[in-house]
């Protein structure tokens, strides 16, 4: 048994050194991943952490400390640096590629959203067809509030991908309204009636004036276009419905008529026309 056990206990005894100096790093290096993997926990149940964004970042820490724990024992028995580094390099490539290959991308775009700042916090934008407020510009995700009061949470990729409309804060911007009224009424008419409309609706300013134009020229009907100004981004949907409730009331009231079969009344006075010849 001696002769069994003695090349052993000299292995053994030539690289103590080598295999305490090994341990004691392996060690450290396990409290290390430890304890970033506790914080990494707080932050998940601190909801300031994605829970599938800590999955991942746990898989990349555990990786990585096997992968230095190796290089620590293999560095100590003079395994050769070189090879060393590109099994390192190629497993932390094909680890990192692997497990986290979209919170890399959307890491990315976080911190070119945060540098070009096409938005801050607390503005009002306008994404994907709905109105959001910005409430918080993660790394990840950029967070924020949709008018009927739902948290949404969307990957920083998407937003370099699509265009966004920044409302800001206060600015001031310019909505429109669009109705259709018949030939025979006059512009002069419908004129006043918008600008009546405007005037009574709160939000809209009075300066810059609000102004008509006419947009388009239909087979049976004009169309008008009522534009204004407002700086209260916060109410806009509730200006711009606001607007429109004023201009059906104003419009019945100066009994313009905005309804869209003014073909068929047309077609009903001729076939009318027609009976009586």
């Amino acid at each position: 048994m001696n002769g069994i056990f003695d090349p052993l206990a000299e292995l053994v005894s030539r690289n103590l050194y080598k295999i305490v100096f090994s341990l004691v790093a392996a060690a450290i290096i396990y409290i290390v991943y430890r304890l970033l993997a506790r914080q990494i926990a707080k932050l998940m149940e601190q909801k300031k952490l994605e829970e599938d964004i800590a999955f991942t970042l746990k898989r990349v820490l555990q990786g990585l400390a096997v992968l230095s724990i190796l290089a620590v024992i293999f560095a100590q028995f003079g395994v050769e640096v070189g090879i060393i580094a590109g099994l390192l390099t190629l497993a932390g490539s094909t680890i990192i590629g692997f497990a986290a290959m979209n919170t890399l991308g959307n890491a990315i775009a976080g911190i070119i959203v945060m540098i070009s700042r096409p938005f801050k916090v607390g503005d009002r934008i306008c994404f994907q067809g709905q109105f959001a407020d910005v409430i918080d510009v993660d790394l990840i995700y950029t967070r924020m509030k949709t008018l009927d009061n739902v948290l949404i949470s969307v990957p920083n990729q998407e937003l370099l991908k699509s265009p966004i409309d920044n409302y800001e804060k206060r600015r001031v911007v310019r909505r429109s309204c669009s109705i259709t009224a018949g030939y025979e009424l006059g512009f002069e008419q419908v004129e006043k009636a918008l600008l009546e409309a405007a005037s009574d609706v709160r939000g809209v300013l009075e300066a810059p004036k609000p102004y008509v134009w006419i947009t388009r020229f239909g087979d049976f009907a004009v169309e008008y276009t009522l534009y204004t100004f407002t700086n209260q981004i916060r109410r806009l949907p509730e200006v711009e419905a606001g607007l429109k409730r004023t201009v059906l009331e104003t419009c019945k009231k100066h009994k313009i008529d905005i309804s869209t079969p003014t073909l068929i009344q047309r077609a009903e006075s001729s076939s009318n026309e027609v009976t009586i010849a």
